[in-house]
């Protein structure tokens, strides 16, 4: 079957950020594939358990995907500190007689961000507000590949392997159907220590806070790779729940202009016209600078302006991701003016600013919890799953069951059509099924499965 039908029909989308539809994704020739497999978010640890464990398997996409592509060069990016995995990689590598490039790079953050990785790798810039596609590459992580190699057997995306670390119990690695409620995934980790905790979806720095009372009402999506539990009065979630007004006020009362939110942001030593001191200037000034707001959004929400580089502890990423909502809200689009060069040239100090991850880790106080390295997995099938029907960047798909059908694992609920950015959706687990407006519950029939048995 055609690799773009295979990954459509399985519902593939990038696992490790925003959810791009892959047969959207792949529906092109490159130069050069580039493998994400630098995981650089503090504490994750769910894509080194897939390089350990299905290395061959992701040899495999990756020779597949790039044959597809019409590749000359596919190139593994990924941290030289992660010595095992680095064996595992170059191990199957041999025995497939494959010929892809390992690329060991520092450890530092954001070097996952695709824009940091082709700047690695390539020693390219990418295009102010572009993608990988305008100098030749497309990018795709670890657990996307993976999935599009069960595509190619005909196996859906049903299920993810999630690090539930920090504030629990026991950290552990899980595996569970797509819509498992969060409540459930932390309860397979033992439960969070503290009395009043948070819980982040994805990683600490960039990922979406849900409060505790939430947890029950939140699900496991096709893009979540991580849990993260904190104390309710962490930094960094104190940091996320602070309300935008006093977010202005504090930025118009201890603003000191002193740049480092900008000096120190990855994009801006890309070579990009980002300038996070502009933005909160104009915004706590409350001046109609449009050249400072079109800056925002060139920004990449890493969190390091934010929750590393501001020495009065003020909100730049949160000031960056509201400016962006205001302008594309409104109908905004960016002038060519922003750049479309390829001849983007990266800031003289750009290897001097790096963040080093162990310094990251100690500066958003998460030190007590990085020697936490796991290596086993914890199977789990709940009872009842909510799958949300828009689990990624694009269209919401459309429910092809109704209440009250059974429907069986793998099989699919959801449609979009091929050519939409959008992804399909699957049963996670064999029940009956309720439609809602935005999900697909499904909840086992216990009497129908002992029959059957």
């Amino acid at each position: 079957m055609e690799l773009i039908q295979s990954i459509w029909e399985a519902g593939v989308v990038g696992a490790g950020g925003a959810g791009f539809p892959s047969h959207i994704k792949l529906n092109t020739t490159v130069d050069t594939l580039i493998i994400n497999a630098v995981e650089c978010e503090p504490l994750l640890e769910t894509d080194k358990y897939y390089m350990r464990y299905f290395a061959e398997e992701l040899i495999k996409s990756i020779e597949i995907v790039g044959a597809h592509l019409k590749v000359s060069r596919k190139i593994i990016g990924i941290k030289a500190k992660y010595k095992k995995e680095i064996e595992c990689l170059t191990h199957a590598i041999k025995q497939q007689n494959a010929p892809i490039e390992i690329k060991a790079l520092e450890s530092f953050y954001p070097a996952g961000d695709e824009q940091m990785l082709v700047r690695e790798i390539l020693e390219v810039s990418i295009p102010p507000g572009g993608i990988p596609l305008a100098v030749g590459a497309v990018v795709s992580n670890v657990a996307t590949l993976l999935d599009i190699e069960k595509s190619i057997r005909n196996i859906p995306v049903t299920s993810r392997v999630i690090t539930v670390t920090g504030a629990v119990k026991t950290p552990t690695l899980i595996s569970v159907p797509i819509g498992t409620s969060i409540k459930e995934c932390l309860e397979l980790a033992g439960d969070a220590l503290p009395a009043r905790y948070a819980v982040i979806l994805g990683g600490p720095m960039m990922g979406a806070d849900c409060h505790m009372e939430d947890v029950k009402n939140t699900f496991v999506t096709k893009t979540l790779g991580g849990i993260v539990v904190l104390p309710e009065d962490h930094p960094i979630i104190t940091r996320k729940r602070l309300s935008f007004q006093h977010i202005i006020n504090r930025t118009a009362s201890s603003c000191i202009q002193c740049r480092m939110c900008t000096d120190l942001c990855p994009r801006f030593l890309n070579g990009h016209p980002l300038w996070p001191h502009k933005v909160m200037r104009a915004i706590g000034n409350g001046e109609k600078a449009l050249e400072a707001y079109e800056s925002a959004l060139l920004c990449c929400e890493c969190g390091i302006c934010e929750l590393y580089a501001c020495p009065m502890g003020l909100s730049p990423k949160t000031v960056n991701q509201k400016v962006k909502q205001m302008l594309l809200s409104g109908g905004y689009k960016r002038k060519p003016s922003l750049g479309v060069s390829l001849t983007t040239e990266v800031h003289e100090m750009r290897n001097y600013r790096k963040v080093h991850s162990n310094r990251l880790t100690a500066r958003v106080a998460l030190s007590e919890y990085e020697h936490i390295h796991l290596d086993q997995v914890i199977l789990f099938t709940p009872k009842c799953v909510t799958i949300g029907l828009k689990q990624h960047i694009g269209k919401p798909a459309i429910p092809c069951i109704k209440t009250g059908d059974y429907v069986t694992k793998g099989e699919c609920i959801a449609e979009v059509e091929k050519d939409q950015m959008g992804a399909r959706i699957h049963a996670s687990i064999s029940g009956i099924v309720t439609v809602t407006e935005s999900a697909v519950i499904i909840r086992k029939d216990e009497q129908k499965e002992a029959r059957h048995d």
